[in-house]
């Protein structure tokens, strides 16, 4: 391997990265390359595998790649009081187009305060 002694580390990392994420090589390689990475598509394999040394400037390109990638994935978010009533409030359509100005039923009709 080279003589960096963090490149295990580095890429055992990346491996773990890809894997809770459910990133597959292909889809690295292809974010790394468009990032100017160097490296072909069989050399990141063989480096992923542990069989081939990167360059630092390589194993960080590579470490962006899988980092923009997982910013990339749809993640659940718990929600804040003010997105139920700003939401409840202003009628937010859905995709039917439900809650826009004039398609009111009753299930979203405001009770009035007398109510």
């Amino acid at each position: 391997m080279g003589f960096d002694p963090n490149e295990p580390e580095q890429r055992r990392r990346l491996r773990a990265a890809m894997k809770a994420a459910d990133i597959p090589a292909s889809e690295l390689w292809l974010k790394y390359f468009s990032l100017s990475g160097d490296a072909g598509e069989y050399e990141v394999e063989a480096y992923l595998q542990g069989l081939l040394s990167l360059p630092p400037v390589q194993r960080d390109l590579l470490a962006l790649a899988a980092n923009e990638l997982i910013d990339d994935l749809p993640r659940p978010r718990a929600p804040y009081s003010d997105d139920f009533d700003s939401g409840a409030a202003s009628g937010v359509p859905d995709s039917a187009g439900e809650g826009q100005p004039g398609s009111e039923d009753s299930t979203s009709r405001q009770p009035d305060r007398d109510e």
